[in-house]
């Protein structure tokens, strides 16, 4: 009788299985990748200012003052006041090692303080970056931290470079099909992976740069788009 019931019971296993096994649908798995390019319409800049004194007080003055300046500039030429931000502000004390002697050893003493006042600028006018750039580095900015480009509206790029991702993949889901002899079937899931921009990015130093424009080449941004898409394969 025992055996009568395991045997019946593995039966029932074994139906149940190759069930589900039957109502799996047979899959076609790909994956679309799509890249648009523009030409960049503006211009993201971390710039500043930086200065030593003897005390901390010199040292803010001397800051502040000339970077009153470069906002003035920047103002002058059509940067608005929203797309200047304070990034980074800092005040830190300058340590020279000195003979002590009373003790005749190596001791850190404070020597001075640096001051600097960093600023985020967005420039919309791109005929105008190569100016602006000199010309605040003639107004004393020396601190250039990176140059980034990117475009003020990104949504139609992202939403073609979408477009062409899945389009991309559901032309290799076809050819897959076609070359394994099966009807491609309907869209079972679909999911993307963000736009993502890619900008050309530059990386210097305002003190190696000359108070006149400065050479600036955009080049192109792109956003790109990856999808993965699952189609059932067709009877």
């Amino acid at each position: 009788m025992k055996t009568l019931v395991f045997l019946v019971t593995a039966l029932m296993i074994t139906a149940a299985t190759l069930a589900r096994a039957e109502e799996q649908p047979r899959t076609i798995q790909v994956s679309g990748q799509a890249q648009v390019q523009a030409v960049p319409d503006q211009a993201l800049i971390n710039l500043g200012v930086t200065n030593a004194a003897a005390t901390a007080a010199e040292a803010m003055d001397l800051t502040s003052t000339t970077l009153a300046e470069v906002i003035a500039r920047l103002k002058e030429q059509g940067v608005e006041a929203r797309d200047i931000q304070t990034q980074q502000l800092s005040l830190n004390p300058i340590w020279t090692q000195m003979i002590d002697k009373s003790t005749g050893q190596n001791r850190n003493h404070i020597t001075g303080f640096s001051a600097s006042n960093i600023l985020a600028v967005r420039v919309k006018d791109m005929d105008k970056l190569g100016v602006i750039l000199g010309e605040v580095v003639g107004d004393g900015a020396n601190e250039f931290q990176g140059l980034r480009f990117s475009v003020q509206d990104p949504k139609p790029l992202v939403e073609q470079a979408r477009a062409e991702a899945v389009k991309d993949a559901m032309d290799r889901a076809a050819q897959l099909a076609a070359a394994a002899g099966v009807q491609l079937g309907d869209v079972l899931s679909i999911s993307e992976n963000s736009a993502q921009p890619y900008a050309r990015a530059a990386n210097a130093r305002f003190a190696a740069m000359e108070s006149a424009d400065v050479p600036i080449e955009a080049g192109e941004v792109s956003y790109q788009s990856t999808v993965s898409m699952v189609f059932a394969i067709g009877q």
